[in-house]
């Protein structure tokens, strides 16, 4: 129950940083293009990095290094962004040798996801 409750509290955070990171960005460089969804894919797989890289540094994580992976890698980076959790599992089939793997995955990832989302929006337009 408190692995739930770090990646709640987290998530909250991160989606409140996401929204404050998106109005930032539209404020500062405009709406033309989507700077905010842009900036906080790649800040947040940055920030991903570190805080895995950090978290394993001492080799298979114990209990609390569970813990914190919980609250800022699930919790905080997935509400500020899942592309950084993307980016992660694409690191570790590049680092584990599986190039084919990591390109299958980057693309069908992007162009299946972007073909949901129309199906989604051609569904929701029926009912509406």
């Amino acid at each position: 129950m408190m692995q739930a409750f770090l990646v709640f509290i987290g998530g909250g955070l991160g989606a409140v940083a996401r929204w404050a990171f998106g109005m930032t960005a539209a404020r500062w460089l405009g709406i033309a293009w989507p700077w905010g969804t842009f900036g906080v894919n790649v800040f947040g797989s940055f920030v991903m990095g570190i805080v895995m890289a950090t978290l394993m540094r001492g080799g298979a994580m114990t209990g609390g290094a569970e813990n914190w992976r919980l609250f800022l890698a699930t919790g905080i980076l997935g509400g500020f962004t899942t592309f950084s959790a993307f980016s992660l599992e694409s690191a570790r089939m590049i680092e584990a040798g599986q190039w084919g793997q990591a390109g299958l995955y980057g693309l069908t990832s992007v162009v299946v996801s972007i073909a949901a989302l129309f199906a989604g929006m051609a569904l929701g337009r029926l009912n509406g």
